[in-house]
């Protein structure tokens, strides 16, 4: 699909309310939508001038995809009404997009799925490709980052244990990375990638990572490369709560952590080796990051990741040292992050951010990328393709309660296991499919692909599952960012609840019903669940999630899966928040 005039006039409405430079394009006919929307020319050329290019939480997609924006991304006290707790209208207004362009189906949720229709895919790393070449083509030496959450989140990248997202992004041409869910394959996996595969290729950096016995660095904290004559450093932060959010048992030896202390030493370290420009490649998620930015000096900007925020805008937060500028650049391979500095004098003297869309229909796919993603796939391409079921709604997954997808993965678990209730983890990942599409192997992978997928079944009191749900919640809701450990609230199957983000810890889950009737304390029910993280259940023998999915899908009434009825629960305390839409 290329752009119709009037869709044309939006996109060129949108991208000069966003800042966007149109220069020549301004009286261009459809045809050249294209070059409106990526001609970004660098903020300058020659000694001083740096640019970065920056994606995270691509999830191991390497072929363009539909990916909803969050209608619920609640903020809590000093973060309710500010990026990145906006959604809908109100995001819009903030960034200055227009209403039904390109960009707003880019950075929102509204209208999803005729605007999905309209402006097709994104995303897909023959496309990301096109971009990064030409952005580099006009930016020598522009250093490309990889902000992690790149190896899993695929059927493939789960079958070849991340081989095949290492081999696209050394050919992307990533300089740098960090990672989360790239420790779930394991401590010697993760070695033997880092120090064969991309050893003199790509840095992968972690100041936040240490030996359990010693305090040892895992990995190296920064690395020092030289822009345009300028000494950049790239500070490395890893997920600070890998071993609460994932597994313990992969990563037994590594102890991770904000280590914000630390962090303020290698900052200080890296200026003292002579860094004019330095720059934390993050994946704290941003509302860590916003309060991070306040409390240590020394570092020009934070490129974030983990939240999957899609956030437009680079926010400059104070701090004793000065000022740091605070992005995040969304998830799934939709965006590209592109920071433009000036070094002058030794330190940051302007700057310009933008975060490009990429738009699969907008970018011819890069031949050479295309070709390594062809032969990736080759030897999988049959079972991915298999047809399960056609649905008749849109699946989505991302908010901070139940997406479609999460409530069909509950139900199914619940039929399949007879069971009362199910527990679902608030993942972020998981591709989006438009109703009278077909669900493959591949798209039920794409939200179920992980290195602990045992199902279970297990009996919890009602006093239990309440505590589950408050647990979730503090780690969501907490007004103290250091607080919060990342992921949205447990999905649930057949229970009703009712939330109060802002009340106090334990006091936030009150009402839960079953089929209309309260759940009592001391009584016990069958609840379903996956994704384990204690190693036991490595060696159970329980069956993989995708297993029991598929059964279920399979068994669909004339192979059609039935809009959900999704469990959401009721809100109290939230009426006008900026992150509801």
């Amino acid at each position: 699909m290329s752009l119709g005039r009037r869709e044309f006039l939006q996109v060129l409405a949108a991208a000069g309310s966003a800042g966007m430079a149109l220069g020549r394009w301004a009286e261009a006919d459809a045809a050249a939508a294209e070059e409106a929307l990526y001609e970004l020319p660098p903020l300058g050329r020659g000694a001083g001038f740096v640019s970065l290019l920056h994606f995270t939480d691509c999830h191991a997609q390497l072929r363009p995809l539909h990916f909803r924006e969050p209608s619920v991304n609640l903020g809590v006290g000093a973060m309710a009404g500010h990026w990145p707790h906006l959604v809908g209208e109100r995001l819009l207004q903030a960034a200055q997009v227009a209403p039904g362009s390109a960009l707003a189906h880019a950075y929102s949720c509204l209208d999803f799925e005729q605007a999905a229709r309209r402006y097709g895919a994104v995303g897909g790393f023959a496309h990301l490709a096109t971009l990064v070449k030409r952005l580099k083509a006009s930016r020598p030496g522009a250093l490309l980052l990889d902000g992690g959450d790149t190896w899993q989140g695929s059927a493939t990248a789960l079958w070849t244990r991340g081989q095949d997202m290492v081999d696209a992004c050394k050919l992307l041409g990533v300089d740098v990375m960090t990672g989360h869910w790239e420790f779930t394959y394991g401590m010697s996996r993760v070695r033997e990638i880092v120090d064969k595969e991309l050893a003199g290729r790509v840095d992968f950096v972690a100041q936040n990572v240490k030996t359990t016995d010693f305090g040892d660095p895992v990995f190296a904290p920064y690395v020092l490369r030289e822009v345009a004559g300028v000494p950049v450093a790239i500070v490395g932060q890893a997920f600070p709560y890998t071993p609460i959010a994932n597994p313990r048992y992969f990563v037994a030896d590594w102890e991770f952590g904000i280590q914000e202390e630390h962090l303020q030493q290698q900052v200080d370290a890296a200026r003292a080796k002579g860094a004019r420009l330095v720059v934390l490649l993050s994946h704290n998620g941003m509302d860590v990051d916003l309060k991070l930015a306040s409390r240590v000096r020394g570092i020009d900007a934070i490129l974030g990741g983990h939240t999957h925020d899609g956030v437009p805008v680079a926010l400059p937060v104070k701090n004793a040292g000065g000022t740091t500028l605070v992005t995040n650049a969304g998830s799934n391979g939709k965006f590209l992050g592109v920071l433009d500095c000036e070094v002058r004098d030794g330190r940051l003297a302007q700057w310009r951010y933008r975060l490009l869309p990429v738009f699969a229909n907008q970018l011819a796919p890069d031949a050479e990328m295309a070709a390594l993603i062809a032969k990736l796939r080759a030897p999988y391409e049959a079972k991915l393709a298999e047809t399960l079921a056609v649905t008749d709604a849109l699946l989505y997954r991302r908010g901070n309660f139940n997406g479609s997808w999460d409530q069909l993965v509950c139900d199914a678990l619940m039929e399949v296991q007879g069971a009362e209730i199910a527990f679902s983890p608030g993942f972020r990942w998981g591709t989006t499919l438009l109703p009278g599409q077909a669900i493959t192997r591949e798209m039920l992978m794409d939200q179920l692909a992980i290195t602990y997928p045992y199902a279970t079944l297990t009996e919890m009191t009602g006093e239990f599952v309440k505590t589950v749900l408050e647990d979730v919640a503090d780690n969501l809701f907490n007004p103290d960012p250091y607080y919060q450990q990342g992921g949205d609230m447990v999905r649930v199957g057949g229970l009703e609840y009712t939330i109060a983000p802002t009340a106090r810890a334990g006091a936030r889950i009150t009402d839960m019903r079953l089929a209309g009737r309260p759940i009592e304390a001391g009584k016990t029910y069958k609840v379903a669940g996956w994704a384990p993280v204690a190693e036991a259940a490595a060696h159970s023998g329980s069956q993989p999630v995708w297993e029991l999915v598929e059964s279920w899908l399979k068994a669909r009434p004339g192979g059609r899966v039935a809009p959900r009825r999704i469990n959401t629960p009721r809100l109290v305390g939230m009426q006008g928040n900026a992150g509801l839409a």
